[in-house]
């Protein structure tokens, strides 16, 4: 009598996961079309990533070029004490912050003077066609509202809400990539909401 072992897929972590590990062998064996495959799976994300925090394509551009030289310059460093994907956006969110910082610019529009001081609003952006391909809104202006009060949170609810609300990640991979607990998370995720809440309740009052 001969018995079949039944064969279950993998499911799409488990697929993702051995993808990102033969990626990373590949890289680290110097195979020249790794970091181009590299490029191609990542960029997108990246990309997102990098906008999702900058609201500017070109400057999310720069910082996703960045992005890839940092990965490309240190994938010796990256011991695979986290999934690939999560050391990448580290990376992203990293030069994303340190270019805001670097710049000491933030995006805020002269049309929420109501809820947002006269500091906050001194830089009016060229984002006339901003749009967030994360974000699904009624019109640009609910999208600008709405990133403009994102970028007055402090910096680890900005993070987080961004990370899960704008580019879609779990709570479990947003702990990974900011190396809190998840339980940190949740309640970075409760006070940027109540923060954003309060905020959006004034503009809308007084408009």
């Amino acid at each position: 009598m001969s018995f079949e072992i039944e064969k279950y897929p993998l499911s799409q972590e488990s697929k993702t996961l051995l993808q990102e590990t033969a990626l990373l062998k590949s890289l680290r064996e110097q195979d020249p079309n790794a970091f181009k495959n590299l490029v191609e799976t990542f960029q997108d994300k990246v990309f997102n990533t990098c906008f999702g925090f900058l609201h500017n394509s070109e400057d999310a551009e720069d910082m996703a070029q960045e992005t890839f030289v940092e990965i490309y310059q240190s994938i010796d460093k990256f011991r695979g004490e986290a999934q690939l994907s999560t050391w990448i956006y580290r990376i992203a969110v990293t030069k994303s912050l340190e270019y805001l910082r670097r710049k000491k610019r933030k995006k805020r529009f002269g049309f929420l003077q109501p809820i947002f001081s006269n500091e906050e609003v001194e830089q009016v952006n060229k984002l006339s066609d901003f749009q967030h391909p994360g974000i699904s809104l009624e019109n640009k202006e609910r999208s600008q509202i709405l990133f403009a009060a994102i970028d007055t949170l402090a910096e680890n609810q900005k993070i987080a809400f961004t990370l899960h609300k704008v580019e879609g990640l779990s709570h479990e991979k947003i702990s990974e990539i900011m190396d809190l607990s998840i339980s940190s998370i949740e309640s970075l995720m409760f006070r940027a909401k109540k923060n954003l809440q309060k905020r959006l309740e004034n503009y809308y009052k007084s408009s």
